[in-house]
C-alpha cells in the first residue's frame, strides 16, 4: 500500500477503556481495521494529531539514564529491578514513569518528571548543581502496536555514599527488588550479551542506557 492512511476521529471505535490501558480500532477505510492500544484518550490519541501538534506533543512517560559518580569508587549506572507483569519477572531497568497531570504545568514537564520518578524509585534528590538533559523529547517504543511514548533524561549527580538509594517510595502496582551499579566494563558484558546477570533480557529503554553510559558522548 503506497497511499498514507486516513484516520478521522469520528471514524475511531472504542474497544477497551480502562484507567490505565484504552484500545481503539482506527478504522481508516471501509472495512480496514488498525488497533492502538494506549495510555491516551480519544481527543489525545497520536493518529489523529495535525503536523503541528505532533511535533509539539509530550511524551507519555520519562525514562532516566542516572549515571552516579561515587566518592572513591567512581561513575556507574544506577539501573533497578522492577516487577513487569507482563513480562512476568523483574526486569532490569532505569528510573521511569508516566507524566502527571501537574508535571505538564511547569516550566519542563519532562525534567519535572524525570526528577519526582527518580526521587520515588531511588530516593536520590537532583540537586541544583547536578547535571541534567534532555537526550530525547520522545520515542515510540512499538508504534506498531501502541502510541506510548518515552522521553530520555540523563542525570549526572555527584554523591559521598550510597546510604540514601531506597525503593520505598514505589507506589500502587510497583513492585522492586535492588539495585545495580554498574562500571562500563560490567555495563558493555551486559549489552553484549542482551542479557543480565541472571541471564534474563531487558527493554530497550534499558538497552539505551547501557549505550549511552559506555560511549564518551555525555564526557564531552
Amino acid at each position: 500500500m503506497t497511499e498514507e492512511p486516513i484516520i478521522r476521529k469520528e471514524k475511531i471505535e472504542t474497544v477497551a477503556d480502562n484507567p490505565f490501558v484504552k484500545v481503539f480500532d482506527l478504522r481508516y477505510n471501509e472495512g480496514r481495521h488498525y488497533y492502538d492500544a494506549t495510555r491516551r484518550s480519544l481527543d489525545e490519541l497520536v493518529a489523529i494529531k495535525s503536523d503541528a501538534e505532533y511535533k509539539r506533543m509530550l511524551p507519555d512517560a520519562v525514562s532516566c539514564v542516572v549515571i552516579l559518580n561515587v566518592k572513591g569508587v567512581g561513575k556507574r549506572l544506577l539501573l533497578s529491578y522492577e516487577y513487569r507483569y507482563p513480562a512476568g519477572r523483574f526486569l532490569l531497568g532505569v528510573p521511569a514513569g508516566l507524566m502527571d497531570p501537574a508535571d505538564k504545568e511547569k516550566e519542563d514537564p519532562i525534567l519535572e518528571t524525570a526528577k519526582r520518578e527518580i526521587h520515588e524509585e531511588t530516593g536520590l534528590v537532583v540537586k541544583e548543581g547536578d547535571r541534567v538533559e534532555i537526550v530525547n523529547p520522545l520515542l515510540f517504543s512499538s508504534p506498531g502496536l501502541t502510541d506510548e511514548s518515552n522521553a530520555i533524561v540523563s542525570v549526572h549527580m555527584d554523591v559521598d555514599t550510597l546510604e540514601s538509594l531506597s525503593q520505598e517510595g514505589a507506589e500502587q502496582t510497583e513492585c522492586f527488588h535492588g539495585f545495580q551499579l554498574l562500571s562500563k566494563e560490567e555495563a558493555r558484558a551486559i549489552l553484549l550479551s542482551g542479557r543480565d546477570k541472571y541471564q534474563n533480557f531487558y527493554s530497550v529503554y534499558t538497552w539505551i542506557a547501557l549505550v549511552y553510559f559506555i560511549s564518551d558522548i555525555w564526557e564531552d
